[in-house]
């Protein structure tokens, strides 16, 4: 039987689905456009090159190219340059998120002095109002990264003068008191966040997201009871699933596995339910005391309070098994997975990579690798990093190479660091044209080599006697000229 089609019908509403679409595709070509220009102009050239284009910047071709920039590793003066020159178009303010995604960018090349200017200048042009809590812990996780706690906390106070006035100002609220501590419980050590709690809680108003946030990480489960006494008998403050997940990782940690079962029981009386990351966490400490077969039975357990594993507590699971070099055991937890309609990520194959690679197996390493693109997993960082030593260490430039070429093509993994890697290996084996090939590939995405890597090519090809291929390169190599010596 034929079932006829009907005919498609222009309709009103199909026209304006059209022009939705049309004007998504034409913004996102013209942020490519944008980006390419940042990408590959210098100074005056990017304002003129933007200024000749005739495309619109609009706030969300900004938002889409500065998160390109910032994903990319692009050059952060030239992404401020584009910031900068939208900032001066009559009528254009940029978004909070276009704010916070350069600042990042320029807190990570460590630019913190314009990371200041930038936002001096969000200031004269709004008032502030597109600082908040989040700006603030974007700035302060960068400054934290490179300074001092001290340095990090009068950072924090320097964002009184950027903010409005009370009322309207979040500056003395537990909002941005919280976004410090976060900070540095990120970025230095839970004792540095709980000595600035201590320090400042009496100008601020903690609340339980306060002591939830610093409640992880003790290095006793003693000490972490008494601050559980404080928010609780001191303050008033009611705990949460959140505050009582926390005491018993802590608890697991410790291998104080009696404490975090009686912490779970006390739950249900409160009506308080365990949730997956509960049972993730119980998971982990029982491997911690070497019970891997008795974590497992925690995956059935948890089906029976109607708590269903995920993709992270399966993992857990496995490393368990993983660290306990059982990897049938291992194995057989990851087909369960699939089963129960699960797809393992970059995690669950990392636990194999590490211990094949501790054992230097390279051919089971290799087989997962391929087994992993194979089922559509694309490798982290993590996964390329344990690949490409592997190969480093056997020498085989072949399988570097392939990892290298997936990396370019289908878009994972950190150029930076597998990069420096893969050029000692080829530097050392003295394959100048795969080495210039690579590093050509790199800089085309927008990423910098390193100074060492780009000196050891550069040598090469100087005794190699290639100096047409190395000027070709310093050319490519020119928009990272005030970052990288030529």
């Amino acid at each position: 039987m034929m079932i006829l089609k009907a005919q498609p019908q222009c309709t009103s509403r199909g026209l304006r689905l059209s022009s939705a679409s049309f004007l998504l595709h034409s913004v996102a070509s013209d942020a490519e456009a944008v980006y390419r220009m940042v990408n590959n102009g210098s100074g005056g050239e990017l304002k003129e090159s933007l200024s000749s284009s005739g495309i619109h910047l609009s706030k969300d071709l900004i938002d889409k190219v500065v998160k390109r920039a910032r994903f990319s590793h692009a050059n952060p003066l030239q992404a401020l340059e584009l910031y900068r020159y939208a900032d001066a178009r009559r009528g254009f303010y940029h978004s909070a998120f276009s704010l916070d995604t350069m600042l990042y960018i320029l807190g990570r090349n460590r630019k913190l002095d314009l990371i200041w200017e930038v936002l001096i200048e969000t200031k004269r042009k709004d008032d502030g109002s597109l600082i908040t809590p989040r700006t603030m812990q974007v700035v302060l996780g960068r400054v934290a990264k490179l300074c001092s706690v001290r340095q990090t906390v009068e950072s924090f106070w320097k964002f009184k003068r950027l903010l409005p006035p009370p009322p309207h100002s979040f500056f003395h609220t537990s909002a941005s008191f919280n976004a410090l501590l976060r900070t540095l419980c990120q970025e230095k050590t839970m004792t540095d966040a709980r000595n600035v709690y201590h320090s400042l809680k009496h100008q601020f108003h903690p609340d339980l997201q306060t002591f939830n946030i610093l409640l992880s990480g003790w290095r006793s489960s003693e000490e972490a009871e008494a601050f559980f006494h404080e928010m609780t008998k001191e303050k008033g403050l009611k705990p949460d699933l959140v505050t009582y997940n926390s005491l018993i990782d802590v608890y697991c940690k410790a291998r104080e596995m009696d404490k975090a079962y009686k912490l779970i029981d006390k739950m249900r009386e409160e009506d308080v339910t365990p949730d997956v990351i509960t049972y993730t966490t119980i998971i982990g400490g029982l491997g911690l005391i070497g019970q891997p077969d008795k974590a497992r039975e925690v995956l059935k357990e948890m089906k029976e309070y109607g708590c269903y594993p995920d993709v992270p507590a399966y993992n857990a699971a496995i490393r368990n098994y993983c660290i306990a070099r059982r990897l049938r055991d291992a194995d057989m937890l990851v087909d369960e997975m699939v089963k129960k309609g699960l797809s393992p990520n970059a995690t669950t194959y990392n636990l194999f990579f590490r211990v094949l690679s501790l054992s230097n197996d390279l051919g089971r390493s290799w087989e997962l690798y391929v087994r992993m693109l194979g089922n559509g997993c694309l490798p982290n960082t993590q996964s390329c990093m344990f690949l490409i030593k592997m190969f480093k260490r056997h020498e085989r430039v072949d399988m570097a190479l392939r990892l290298w070429q997936d990396m370019v093509v289908k878009g994972f993994g950190s150029y930076s660091l597998v990069s420096d890697v893969l050029f000692d290996l080829l530097c050392d084996l003295a394959r100048v044209e795969e080495a210039e090939k690579c590093l050509l590939q790199m800089v085309e995405k927008g990423h910098r080599p390193s100074n060492v890597s780009f000196k050891r090519i550069k040598l090469l090809l100087e005794l190699a006697n290639k100096h047409h291929e190395l000027n070709n390169l310093k050319q490519k190599m020119a928009i990272f000229s005030t970052e990288i010596q030529l």
